[in-house]
């Protein structure tokens, strides 16, 4: 399911490449057209709700358009009035939230791929391994605190961006999770397992459901949600990547 940020696409080539991804049949949902960070103090629960409505607009005439909601940065509030809010917000206007279970720091794989030399196959085959080695542990860790916190694996959804590494690797990165036994699902139905129905009362609000709702359970230790570059970049380095 393809989540575009309306300022991203708002031209008549990128909203033809959105009408190209609806017509093969992938889901369209809502990232809001302007990418404004609701856990930030200066963005107003009005104001954002306008911006939902706005990239709206620009996208529900798609046979593919859902009204399902994939907050920026996946912050969904940093009060709890601003959280309940929106949720109240999106029930009235038949908004169904999109969490994700799985979050990778796919954006900062992304900046360190485009600075590889040009034409650099040995590099590009080191980056593969390494990139796929990531996005299988952090598909472990959020699958392991899934089970500690559910009691269960549940249908997982994972975040990746649309952007040159996964231009280059998806393939790659189905083939891997297939080959290691996981099954690939429809968007619709993995969104159709109970725990994205789950409203965590977390705040600030937001990040992966799963570690929302670990962070709620009082499970200690958990890593930074925000899969900042921090963990990433001395991995990297240490491959002279």
């Amino acid at each position: 399911m393809y989540f575009p940020a309306g300022k991203i696409v708002d031209s008549p080539e990128g909203c033809a490449l959105v009408a190209q991804w609806a017509s093969a049949g992938h889901a369209v949902g809502n990232h809001t057209y302007s990418h404004q960070n609701l856990g930030s103090a200066s963005v107003s629960v009005q104001d954002f709700e306008a911006d939902v409505l706005r990239e709206q607009v620009l996208f529900d005439a798609l046979p593919t358009w859902r009204k399902r909601l994939r907050f920026p940065y996946l912050k969904e509030g940093e009060t709890a009035a601003k959280r309940d809010g929106m949720r109240e917000w999106m029930r009235a206007n038949g908004y169904l939230p999109a969490p994700v279970s799985i979050d990778a720091s796919d954006w900062y794989y992304n900046e360190r791929f485009l600075k590889l030399p040009q034409g650099d196959t040995e590099k590009t085959s080191t980056f593969q391994h390494v990139y796929l080695a990531h996005l299988w542990d952090r598909a472990n860790f959020y699958e392991s605190l899934a089970k500690k916190v559910l009691g269960r694996s549940p249908e997982h959804v994972m975040l990746l961006h649309t952007n040159a590494v996964n231009a280059r690797f998806l393939p790659d990165v189905i083939e891997m999770f297939r080959s290691r036994g996981w099954k690939i699902v429809d968007a619709e139905e993995a969104f159709s397992d109970s725990l994205y129905q789950e409203l965590p009362h977390t705040v600030p609000a937001g990040e992966s459901i799963i570690w929302a709702l670990a962070k709620q359970s009082g499970v200690k230790g958990l890593r930074y949600p925000g899969e900042d570059d921090i963990y990433e970049k001395p991995i990297l380095d240490a491959a002279g990547l």
